[in-house]
């Protein structure tokens, strides 16, 4: 039914839910800023080697150890190799295995969080299992893990494909279980609402109730932990790859490159110090983003 409409003003469209949530996220100056600085770091990440085509791998020992210039803007490291090409090529390492990571976490997380949430007889082995993994220490038990697959994985799918799935998977399975919590709280709470009820009083079948019902509602808070996983999962790259058992020395990422720069750190901080500043200025915008998004999305904030 239409609304009636009123001699001398303009019908007004019908608003989506996304322009609510743009509205309030709008209000959140910190998560603008952070949105801002997170796609100005994708776009350089993805176009920079369009526009900055220097190899990163090139080795020049002529031009070794030089300081910021035209020519290289962040200066040369110990072979000659541009620092601002490989802090590109880093960046993209990190963000691919970031976003994956991410991913990954978030696909079994929602999945557990969802069977746990609406078939009682499972809640208590998944919520046991997601209570075991919280228990375990994350970095030692990364770090057996890269110890113990680093090898089989780099022989199967190369040096570089290897880690980087060594890296993804190590990181993703390690990290879902605040996704798992979150998703199943909210799938206790919609199990007990009238759209819901109705739709099982018909005879929907479980996997249908799932994927048409309880999926959607609960795509606000999977957003919001995806989000945050991101950041979650490129420090545990960068510290994985600053301790020396993530990528080799010749394939850079922005915790490689602090690595490499720690052994002249008196000499030339700002190798240590660009690195630093990328993996900051990411997990902080991040996090501002996911900031606003958790806000934007919570329907008691959006209706003040």
């Amino acid at each position: 039914m239409t609304e009636p409409s009123i001699p001398g003003v303009a019908a007004r469209p019908p608003r989506n839910h996304w322009w609510d949530v743009w509205d309030q996220f709008k209000v959140h100056k910190g998560a603008l800023v952070g949105a801002f600085f997170f796609l100005l770091i994708v776009f350089l990440v993805l176009f920079g080697p369009l526009l900055w085509d220097i190899d990163p791998t090139k080795t020049n020992i002529r031009s070794r150890n030089q300081g910021m210039s035209w020519a290289h803007p962040f200066g040369t490291d110990q072979l000659g190799r541009d620092i601002f090409a490989r802090m590109i090529a880093g960046g993209r390492v990190s963000m691919g295995v970031g976003l994956t990571a991410m991913a990954l976490s978030v696909i079994i997380g929602t999945f557990v969080g969802v069977i746990a949430g609406y078939f009682k007889r499972l809640d208590g082995v998944l919520m046991r299992l997601t209570d075991l993994f919280l228990a375990l220490p994350l970095m030692p038990l990364l770090l057996v893990t890269v110890l113990l697959f680093r090898e089989p994985l780099s022989a199967a799918f190369g040096p570089e494909g290897g880690i980087f799935v060594l890296m993804v998977s190590a990181i993703g399975i390690t990290s879902w279980m605040q996704t798992a919590r979150i998703v199943r709280g909210d799938v206790l709470a919609l199990k007990e609402r009238e759209f819901v009820l109705a739709a099982r009083s018909i005879g929907t079948p479980p996997r249908r109730m799932i994927t048409r019902h309880i999926l959607p509602n609960v795509m606000s808070p999977i957003m919001v932990s995806a989000t945050l996983g991101i950041a979650n999962a490129i420090i545990t790259e960068s510290a994985l790859s600053f301790l020396g058992l993530g990528f080799p020395p010749d394939f850079p990422t922005w915790g490689r490159l602090l690595f490499d720069g720690v052994d002249y750190l008196t000499q030339y901080p700002e190798r240590v110090f660009w690195p630093g500043l990328a993996i900051s200025l990411t997990v902080l915008s991040v996090n501002y983003v996911g900031d606003g998004l958790r806000d934007a999305l919570d329907p008691r904030i959006r209706g003040r």
